[in-house]
């Protein structure tokens, strides 16, 4: 499955619940948000991704940039993860992959030579609403650095 967003056009609206009781909205967001969607909580590469995007969460909002993470997990396994691993931004729950769908990041994947469908690890910035840069497939190592050092160079 492809990603169905484009960049330069309108970002599908996201209203999730997240952690902290909080009910996200995209049209409130008035700047830049990076909105990264990740298979599932306390797994290797997605504790990996967190914790890079944890480390560098103040230099994002020094930018002026806001930072979501979205899987299909719940709230509660959202609030564990994000206690046991300090992450100091929203996690939003996708439980019936809605959202995930019109990114066009739920589709089929292969693990040790077995299909299914799940989250496509992929990253989106989005600025006043619209697509700016996708990243698909996303490989984890350096991930995070790699998308702050463009949204830092984005004028």
């Amino acid at each position: 499955m492809t990603i169905k967003i484009r960049e330069n056009k309108k970002a599908p609206l996201i209203k999730l619940s997240g952690t902290r009781n909080t009910r996200f909205d995209l049209k409130k967001i008035k700047g830049k948000l990076i909105v990264y969607f990740y298979p599932k909580d306390d797994t290797p590469g997605c504790t990996l991704e967190t914790k890079d995007f944890s480390k560098l969460y103040k230099k994002f909002k020094k930018i002026k940039c806001e930072v979501i993470g979205i899987s299909k997990d719940s709230i509660e396994s959202h609030e564990k993860f994000k206690k046991k691993y300090k992450v100091p931004f929203d996690l939003l729950s996708d439980p019936d992959v809605k959202l995930q769908k019109k990114y066009g990041v739920w589709g089929m994947k292969t693990f040790m030579g077995k299909k299914f469908l799940g989250t496509i690890r992929s990253t989106v910035f989005v600025d006043k609403g619209k697509i700016k840069k996708i990243w698909s497939n996303v490989r984890v190592k350096n991930h995070a650095k790699e998308v702050f050092d463009f949204v830092n160079a984005y004028k």
